[in-house]
């Protein structure tokens, strides 16, 4: 039986919910895997380079070196940063798409390969695979990794960091919350349907619901009434210990939207309606805050 996707995320990303090998490998996360690497899907959109410059970049970090690809316009600057925290498929086309799309909207934006220590996940088909490599990614090391990708995108001579916004999709939502926790330098976020709660492991011992009170910097949470893998219990909740934060971070809930909905190459999931009108107030949330 074909799974949604939102119902695999669930039972991955969350340690207390067990998962079988066997059944994802014909789920359509599985599935996913393999789009996501490949980047072949019907509807999935496809930004030029046009008045661009972008490309591959190495970043350099605490322990070596991590890659990277990096979006801007080819003239002017220098431009607000904007980071781009990848989901669980690591450094794919959509990835780097977003930041095409980005950049034609005036940023410099980047985004790190976060796993490339263990593995590139573009080359990984199962997603059972790939999530051992993605939950013991420690938040320590993301936050630094983070760090060291606005420190470069610095150095570039092209990216204000004064002006530092961030956005990030699933996995990658989740490290938004966490980085606005951690860097309060941000001046604006915005987490597309990134997990709130769950169990606390060794490498993730905190979640977005445990530092939602040390959260000043405002966070757009754009999620979906019918991901099966987020509680709407977990928004709610989070919207009430934010109110204590004084951080001005608001949510909006697509109400037929599940998992995944601006996720372009994964046909199960997208819901152009919804990512469209996501992508445009995450567009003005940063404007709002000064990312511009």
């Amino acid at each position: 039986m074909k799974l949604e996707l939102d119902q695999d995320i669930a039972g991955i990303l969350e340690p207390e919910r067990a998962f079988d090998r066997r059944d994802f490998l014909s789920t359509a996360l599985g599935a996913s895997a393999a789009l996501a690497a490949s980047g072949t899907s019907a509807q999935q959109i496809v930004t030029d380079t046009a008045g661009l410059t972008a490309g591959d970049v190495t970043i350099k970090v605490a322990d070596g070196t991590i890659p990277g690809y990096f979006a801007m316009p080819a003239t002017g600057g220098p431009f607000a940063v904007i980071l781009v925290a990848p989901e669980v498929f690591g450094l794919n086309p959509y990835m780097k798409d977003i930041c095409r799309r980005l950049a034609k909207a005036g940023y410099y934006a980047i985004t790190p390969d976060v796993y490339a220590r263990k593995a590139d996940l573009t080359k990984i088909p199962n997603i059972a695979d790939i999530i051992p490599i993605v939950n013991a990614k420690t938040d320590a090391e993301m936050m630094a990794d983070f760090d060291a990708t606005a420190a470069f995108a610095k150095a570039s001579g092209k990216g204000d960091v004064e002006r530092l916004g961030m956005t990030g999709f699933c996995r990658g939502g989740r490290t938004v919350w966490m980085y606005a926790a951690h860097n309060p330098k941000l001046r604006a976020a915005v987490a597309w349907y990134g997990t709130l709660g769950g169990k606390p492991s060794d490498a993730m011992p905190k979640t977005p619901l445990d530092m939602a009170r040390t959260i000043k910097v405002p966070v757009l949470g754009l999620y979906g009434g019918k991901d099966s893998g987020i509680p709407l219990a977990d928004v709610d909740k989070m919207r009430e210990e934010l109110k204590g934060s004084g951080s001005k971070s608001e949510f909006v809930v697509y109400a037929e939207a599940g998992h995944g909905f601006n996720a372009d190459f994964r046909p199960d999931n997208y819901r152009k309606q919804d990512a469209e009108d996501g992508w445009t107030r995450m567009l003005a949330w940063f404007k709002l805050w000064g990312v511009v």
